[in-house]
């Protein structure tokens, strides 16, 4: 038995789409689980030469891997049908790969309802806090209570613990920079998006094996606290780096890599596998910039850079360089 786990490490946006499809295609997992968060995350995906965004659904299913929505997660059905439907339109095969954790809650309308209104945090709409809120004030609505997604219904615990054979992969959502305990409090999610959560979703936590931790060279958040230093750069390094919202649409403020941050969120989620995506896009811009110890360091090239960020980082952290969308 064994679980790797792919998670973010600022505030989402990382591309950890990217490298769960990389190791959904390279590890042989028989299962690929979504461990937390809802529809107000979407993770872009380059297979077979086309894009997709996915909101739902784990990156497994675009090679017939076994794939589940775990109890951590809240669930839009309006939304997860027509992520459904634009799968199969476009030949992808979900039939007996595709299931829910029975213990997930649901979305309703008058969640949705509910956040049409909320303009304080800078939320994407999707009903997630107010789905949130009611599983813990024990009033929510669950998977399995829900007529429409009873044909995906699964246990997860018979699934994991049973004589068979599990390898998994565990894709979260967002980042650790938005977890509703470690985050930049109240601008967060509704969910805990770190390695803890993982074993909240039947993962017996003696499986670890590897957690990668994924990042960019520098830093976006989407929401509405003041994030983006005044400027003009930040414009740059947001048209080169295609920084809008894969769930909204919503131009993702831009700031230089916080390395002290980086370096807390390793620590507290066992990283040992890091990926730095984005490389090719601050060569394109020139300027090699982060923050350390509350000071802005400027760098003359890109491997002075990469060279100081390594030095910087426990050892026995694996660094990949990441630049192209397919591939790490």
């Amino acid at each position: 038995m064994l679980a790797d786990v792919v998670l973010g490490l600022q505030h989402g946006d990382e591309a950890k789409g990217k490298v769960a499809h990389y190791l959904s295609k390279n590890k042989s997992y028989t299962h690929v689980l979504r461990f937390n968060g809802g529809c107000n995350a979407g993770h872009t995906i380059y297979h077979e030469g086309r894009k997709f965004v996915t909101h739902h659904i784990p990156a497994g299913v675009f090679y017939g891997i076994k794939s589940i929505i775990g109890p951590g997660c809240v669930i839009s059905p309006k939304h997860f049908f027509a992520e459904v439907k634009e799968l199969q339109d476009a030949g992808i095969q979900l039939h007996g790969k595709l299931f829910i954790a029975k213990n997930a809650h649901v979305i309703t309308e008058r969640h949705l309802n509910e956040e049409r209104a909320e303009n304080k945090i800078g939320t994407t709409r999707r009903g997630n806090g107010p789905a949130y809120r009611d599983k813990y004030a024990r009033k929510g609505v669950r998977a399995f209570e829900t007529s429409s997604l009873k044909s995906y219904i699964i246990d997860l615990y018979e699934e994991f613990h049973s004589d068979k054979t599990i390898k998994v992969l565990c894709e979260g959502a967002q980042g650790f920079g938005l977890d509703v305990d470690w985050g930049d409090y109240p601008y967060v999610t509704s969910s805990h998006c770190g390695l803890g959560s993982v074993f909240l979703n039947a993962v017996d936590p003696r499986w670890l094996r590897d957690v990668w931790g994924v990042a960019k060279i520098y830093e976006t958040y989407v929401g509405a606290k003041s994030f983006e230093p005044d400027e003009p750069v930040f414009q740059t390094l947001r048209d080169l780096g295609e920084e809008y919202g894969a769930t909204t649409s919503r131009p993702r403020q831009c700031n230089w890599l916080n390395l002290n941050e980086l370096q807390k969120n390793i620590v507290l989620n066992s990283v040992n596998k890091l990926v730095i995506n984005k490389m090719d896009v601050i060569r394109k811009l020139g300027q090699w910039k982060l923050y350390h110890n509350s000071n802005l360091i400027s760098f003359e090239n890109e491997k002075e850079m990469c060279d100081y960020v390594t030095a910087q980082l426990p050892s026995s952290v694996e660094i990949f360089f990441s630049e192209d969308k397919n591939r790490i």
